[in-house]
């Protein structure tokens, strides 16, 4: 299992190339402003699951757990980018969707690696 910087790191290092580029070309937002929103999005959503998450991965219901918990996750991003960039586009979900898909998968691989 990753201890906590590692995965912020792992999580961060996936998620804000798929942020910032989808932000920047697909909405037209600054490179500055893509790449902030991408970073600020995690800094709120990360510690909070990360921390409700951690000490119950023992449990059966952890992968249920999990989905429920990225669910939740997917929805704040998507609402804080709304928020941040003042657009309702719904999009956005797709977008934090993807973005957490990708960093899930990537701790997947890593932790079976």
């Amino acid at each position: 299992m990753l201890r906590y910087p590692a995965a912020l790191a792992l999580t961060l290092a996936v998620e804000i190339p798929v942020y910032a580029a989808a932000l920047r070309w697909g909405w037209s937002a600054p490179w500055r402003r893509a790449v902030l929103c991408a970073l600020g999005v995690n800094l709120v959503t990360h510690p909070v699951l990360w921390w409700l998450l951690a000490p119950r991965t023992a449990l059966a219901a952890y992968p249920l757990l999990m989905v429920v918990a990225e669910v939740v996750v997917c929805g704040a991003e998507a609402a804080l980018l709304v928020w941040w960039l003042r657009r309702r586009d719904p999009l956005l979900a797709v977008l934090a969707v993807a973005a957490n898909a990708a960093s899930v998968l990537a701790g997947l691989i890593y932790a079976s690696a």
